[in-house]
């Protein structure tokens, strides 16, 4: 098994970025998912309710994030002076506004008031599970540093669809190719490269797997998650995909590394 691709989402609900090699840091994909959107109220906005975020592109240059907002412009994202009390899920936590026009661009794309804010390294939000011993951190990603989801899982759905999906429907960090079709079930610890991952809880899915990323919409058949539903529906949830956490002490990914199960169900 090995890495066929991965996966960073600077700004959370908006195109992602495929990488040839992934630096990781303590909160996971270094610079994932640092930018959430937020209404007026300080309430997350994802494509689950605004399919058309789907649109905006993402672009890291000379390490800064860059946001194309169709119809508005190019515009870098930085943090201003202006902090908040922003809420992701359940969690309530410190973030600031970004400096410039971006948040005008994104409000005047998606038609309502919208404000682009920025996760500081002196805001800690705990990752929560029942599998998790320790105190590590996470970004604004709904949950857990790291999504690792297997090649094979994708072809076996595509195969009992109409119309076939790509991988960019799951969001993932991570994309393993060379294993069976849903044998991620039983994984409980990798290594990829030099990393160790423990597989903490499998991952369930939303309306946001509906959403065609080319066209900003959601399908009208509900589809793929009402197929995904005929044969991965647990009481948790439909599931694709398992959350992760990385070790702290590895520091890079890359496209083509090799996967080696270290522990897994029997």
């Amino acid at each position: 098994m090995q890495v066929l691709s991965q996966f960073v989402y600077p700004v959370k609900s908006l195109r992602g970025i495929a990488l040839p090699e992934m630096a990781l840091d303590e909160f996971g994909p270094a610079g994932d998912r640092r930018w959430m959107i937020v209404d007026t109220e300080g309430q997350f906005v994802t494509q689950r309710s605004h399919p058309r975020l789907a649109l905006i592109h993402t672009a890291l240059v000379r390490g800064e994030v860059v946001i194309d907002v169709p119809g508005h412009g190019a515009h870098t994202l930085e943090p201003g002076h202006t902090t908040r009390p922003v809420r992701v899920w359940q969690d309530w936590v410190k973030a600031g506004d970004a400096a410039g026009s971006a948040s005008e661009a994104l409000s005047g794309f998606i038609g309502e008031s919208l404000t682009l804010v920025h996760m500081p390294d002196a805001t800690f939000r705990e990752v929560k599970g029942g599998r998790v011993t320790e105190r590590r951190r996470v970004g604004f990603a709904d949950g857990f540093p790291f999504l690792i989801v297997n090649q094979a899982s994708l072809d076996d759905l595509n195969s009992r669809l109409d119309n076939p999906v790509d991988i960019r429907r799951f969001r993932p960090n991570l994309v393993i190719e060379g294993a069976e079709a849903w044998q991620e079930d039983l994984w409980r610890q990798l290594r990829i490269g030099d990393v160790v991952f423990d597989l903490v809880k499998p991952c369930s899915r939303c309306v946001m797997t509906t959403v065609d990323p080319d066209l900003g919409t959601k399908a009208a058949d509900a589809q793929p998650l009402r197929t995904l539903g005929r044969f991965r529906r647990t009481p948790d949830g439909v599931m694709f995909g398992i959350n992760a956490l990385h070790r702290p002490e590895g520091v890079m990914v890359r496209r083509g590394d090799p996967v080696e199960i270290l522990q897994q169900e029997s």
